[in-house]
């Protein structure tokens, strides 16, 4: 009896590892959603730009000598409100509560007349603070010159500060701040998501390899001759000529998992900051590498000139510099082969470079090839 059950259990454990190993096959092993590698043709936000006041600050605002466009601005706002000022009063106008400011905004795709969107306020003339501040009715244009939105409201501005005496203390930028929900959309931006049969997804970068991979996966979940990969980039849906249809039909297409190779061994170095960022597919063939610094030392000292007694000469004070150069001797230092990343920032650090220096010898490398690796320099 013992025997016999004991087979039984072990039949059971046997069918459960073989269903636990078939579901794990068919998991790819890197997979990700159509929406994480591609977007919709022609469903973008659109740049909103526009030219306003902002009133109400605490003597931090324009200097009118410097930023006479301000005391325009001023004029030309009075006079739409009926107020006239004499043409001798515009040079006597102290204007340290107002400040001119240009106000910039993105207009999401689909958004609809009567929508609420943020906007950001950014000083334009010598003001050094808009806190406080109230932005008054800006209309927001986009590249068309045809206006979508109208902001206003009061600014929120994320820093702090503080001067007396010639001393100052600031935290964060205090000339540019955010106005949440302080633009009221005008005017829609016509989407051709709702004309024509065919929609194109773009991936978000370059690769035949995804391109033909998200064309495959939509063709396998949504039917054969669903999707077809016209380039590295671009890839054309069939959709339902239905409107009610093609956003449910988006949604599915978006869901779709699609099973990627690994990505291509890349090095992105950023030759402004110094900053070094690798994937995990980058990988180092044996090499040695020798790094030394070299520094130079410049130091000035006064000094006088004293003239004898009764010469008749004048004290002079001259100055006398002095140049030191220090060379610290590089030794050759081997570096191993690597397979996985975490090998590869130790064999990097182990050679005591900074930032800046791991650039040459990354590239250096690549040019030996010891780096198996793309260097890409943004």
């Amino acid at each position: 009896m013992i025997a016999s059950l004991s087979n039984k259990w072990r039949r059971i454990l046997a069918a459960a590892l073989v269903c636990a190993l078939g579901v794990l096959a068919a998991v790819p092993a890197q997979a990700e959603h159509v929406r994480d590698l591609a977007s919709v043709r022609g469903v973008r936000g659109n740049a909103l730009l526009g030219y306003g006041l902002v009133v109400g600050l605490d003597n931090s605002g324009d200097q009118t000598m410097m930023t006479p466009f301000t005391v325009q601005s001023l004029q030309s706002m009075l006079q739409n409100l009926g107020i006239t000022i004499p043409p001798s009063a515009t040079s006597s106008m102290m204007l340290t509560d107002i400040a001119a400011v240009m106000v910039t905004a993105t207009l999401p795709a689909f958004a609809q007349p009567g929508q609420r969107i943020d906007v950001t306020v950014s000083a334009l003339g010598t003001a050094t603070s808009l806190r406080g501040g109230t932005l008054l009715m800006t209309p927001l244009k986009g590249v068309d010159g045809t206006v979508y939105a109208v902001a206003q409201g009061n600014v929120v501005i994320g820093g702090a500060g503080a001067s007396q005496n010639g001393s100052k203390v600031q935290i964060n930028q205090l000339a540019a701040g955010r106005i949440p929900e302080g633009a009221t959309v005008e005017r829609a931006v016509a989407s051709p998501f709702q004309r024509g049969g065919m929609l194109a997804l773009e991936l978000n970068s370059t690769d035949f390899g995804t391109a033909a991979a998200v064309a495959h996966a939509i063709n396998a979940t949504l039917g054969a001759g669903t999707a077809a990969a016209q380039d590295g980039r671009t890839i054309d849906v069939k959709a339902p000529a239905d409107p009610n249809a093609r956003v449910d039909f988006m949604a599915r297409v978006e869901s779709v998992d699609v099973a990627l190779a690994d990505p291509p061994a890349r090095v992105i170095i950023n030759a402004r900051t110094g900053s070094i960022v690798m994937n995990r597919m980058v990988t180092l063939e044996p090499a040695a590498v020798a790094h030394g610094n070299l520094s130079v030392t410049i130091s000035t000292t006064p000094v006088v000139s004293q003239p004898g007694a009764l010469s008749g000469g004048q004290t002079v004070v001259t100055q006398q510099s002095s140049i030191k150069v220090k060379q610290q001797g590089g030794s050759l230092m081997q570096v191993p082969q690597t397979a996985n990343l975490s090998d590869l920032v130790n064999a990097l650090n182990a050679l005591g470079a900074n930032p800046a220096d791991l650039v040459s010898i990354l590239q250096a490398l690549k040019a030996s090839g010891a780096l198996k690796a793309d260097l890409e320099v943004i």
